[in-house]
């Protein structure tokens, strides 16, 4: 094993640890502070903190490794989407997308490698879960992209491979990362969970934090429709996730998005629809229509726009908020997992 491997990777470290490890140095406090703005402004080694001696940086690269997320592959689609495979320290693989909006590009990151819930329209799920990603690595997920983009950041969505609830406590971390002041310094409110409904993590998160945004995979409309396609109703049935989200609601004084993937001939028939907007009504909510990227493992396809938009209507004329998410990235491998799937 080389002296590289035995080294302590800096950026692994919580901001904290490396206080400890520089006051050891003899270094102030607020080195640790000029390390961490360096780090989130993408620099890829200790010789880009120009803040520091050429002496300090040699001493640094002599006690410390600086290890982290790398983008290896690129797809960029027709309509802007930028959809990259990322390698992670050790090896392993995980994806995130960058989507172009009016008002704001929007990164959808990883919070493991891989999924242990098992979706059936998902390819995130299909190898199962490898790992949990750190809440740095996450963090580290959005630097990389952003460095190689180019492009401003101004909103995150926590909807890559995984399932950030099934990674609780680094899904804190990579908050409390992210929203940093002397970092990134993004707004709670620009950031989004997705969750398939693991009840007391959800409750958790209300008390945690109250301003980040939450978001519910539903894409189903009965209990028996939802088991079929998403294991997790088995374990936390629907009518409880329905009883969960209110709760939420009421307890942050914000709406609950919830996330339907429209698959063609699954779910997306009028019936279900006055379903859904039945068992919505008087929720502060919205409701995310979502076409379905083809996956080919699964065999399922995304509704066409006639079906997407006449099931659009019909929760409208019920007073439900909803929208018909435009599909992006159709010609990359833009649904969840797929890429990654592809080079493992």
């Amino acid at each position: 094993m080389s002296a590289d491997n035995l080294k302590v990777n800096i950026k692994a470290l919580s901001r904290e640890e490396r206080r400890r490890k520089f006051n050891e140095m003899g270094l102030p406090a607020y080195r640790e502070t000029q390390l961490f703005s360096r780090i989130c402004k993408g620099a890829l080694g200790f010789d880009e903190c120009r803040e520091f001696s050429l002496k300090l940086r040699e001493d640094l690269k002599e006690r410390f490794s600086w290890e982290g997320a790398r983008v290896e592959l690129v797809q960029k689609s027709s309509d802007g989407t930028m959809k990259f495979l990322l390698e992670m320290p050790g090896g392993d693989k995980c994806e995130a997308v960058l989507m172009r909006y009016s008002y704001g590009n929007t990164l959808c990151i990883s919070t493991q490698v891989g999924c242990r819930m098992g979706c059936s329209f998902c390819a995130s799920t299909l190898g199962g879960l490898k790992r949990q990603l750190a809440g740095w690595e996450m963090l580290d997920e959005l630097i990389a992209c952003g460095r190689h983009s180019g492009l401003e950041i101004s909103r995150v969505v926590l909807l890559g491979s995984g399932e950030p609830f099934d990674n609780y406590d680094e899904l804190c971390e990579f908050l409390s990362l992210v929203h940093d002041p002397e970092g990134l310094n993004l707004s709670y409110r620009n950031i989004t969970v997705s969750t398939c409904g693991l009840i007391p993590q959800m409750e958790r998160f209300a008390e945690d934090f109250p301003q980040v945004n939450l978001a519910v995979s539903l894409h189903a409309a009965s209990q028996e429709e939802r088991e079929a396609i998403m294991p997790i109703a088995k374990v936390y049935p629907l009518s409880d996730l329905l009883k969960a989200c209110r709760l939420h609601a009421e307890r942050t004084g914000r709406r609950v998005s919830y996330e339907f993937a429209l698959i063609e001939g699954k779910n997306d028939d009028e019936g279900t629809a006055k379903r859904l907007a039945a068992l919505l009504k008087g929720s502060l909510c919205h409701v995310n229509l979502i076409p379905l990227n083809p996956v080919e493992e699964t065999g399922l396809s995304g509704s066409g726009q006639r079906t997407a938009s006449r099931f659009m209507r019909i929760l409208e004329a019920e007073g439900i908020a909803v929208t018909l998410r435009r599909s992006l990235g159709r010609d990359i491998d833009a649904a969840c997992g797929q890429l990654r799937n592809k080079h493992i």
